[in-house]
């Protein structure tokens, strides 16, 4: 799928290639056929938009939307697994599909990352690329929606990777519970989840107590936490098994 290629490059780290790139982006957009006219046409909106503007405010934005805090990360399994020791053995999985592709990282890549991921996708069978994209539909749907709720350019993107899926998983469905979430990008939250993850590295290693953890589990009673997602068997992860 041409479409998910295309995609990829626009949820990554913006960069002067990406300018220069511009029209061919958009004549590769008439390549790809598994799109509908009106999706072609918010596909390309998205590349105009994106490919618009001074690239340091489009790299400012980037980071303020999927390097701070957890609710719009693109690493997929940090909104299953959070940091919890699954998360790895999730991250094997997905790697050994990867070779299996034909597929090589380099060292500084997560085989989470949403861009790479979808990089993998327009590698398979069409088939193949929606059934994988049926699996995290749930995860693009609430990004979406998150997105949507910050008013980002990013937002179509997402709404168009779930209408790919051929899931019933939509954005918009998810808009009120998301408008209630609190956000987890402010200085105070990321260092509410900085010290959580301190306590819960402390008990793990023996060298903090129950009361202690449950002190400081009240201490931060109503703070921002990590909204994770329970998309059980359908994360990708459980491909791993096949």
């Amino acid at each position: 799928m041409i479409s998910l290629r295309i995609i990829s490059r626009l949820l990554e780290y913006p960069d002067q290639a990406l300018w220069q790139g511009k029209a061919e982006l958009l004549a590769a957009l008439n390549e790809a056929n598994e799109l509908s006219s009106m999706q072609q046409v918010a596909l390309g909106a998205a590349i105009r938009w994106r490919c618009a503007g001074r690239l340091l405010d489009a790299q400012a934005e980037y980071t303020g939307l999927f390097d701070r805090g957890r609710s719009t990360s693109l690493l997929l399994f940090e909104h299953v697994h959070g940091e919890s020791r699954d998360r790895g053995q999730a991250m094997i999985n997905l790697l050994e599909h990867y070779r299996q592709a034909g597929l090589q990282l380099n060292s500084y890549e997560l085989p989470d990352h949403l861009p790479l991921f979808l990089d993998f996708l327009s590698m398979s069978s069409p088939k193949d690329a929606q059934e994988w994209l049926a699996s995290i539909a749930p995860i693009l749907a609430l990004l979406g929606a998150r997105l949507h709720q910050r008013n980002s350019g990013y937002a179509p993107l997402f709404d168009l990777l779930t209408q790919l899926s051929g899931s019933q998983a939509r954005s918009q469905n998810l808009l009120p519970k998301v408008r209630e979430e609190a956000p987890d990008d402010t200085p105070a939250a990321l260092d509410a989840v900085w010290e959580e993850e301190q306590v819960r590295f402390m008990v793990e290693q023996g060298g903090c107590s129950d009361a202690a953890a449950k002190q400081h589990q009240r201490r931060f009673t109503g703070s921002v936490a990590p909204q994770y997602l329970d998309v059980g068997a359908a994360a990708p992860q459980g491909r791993g098994s096949e």
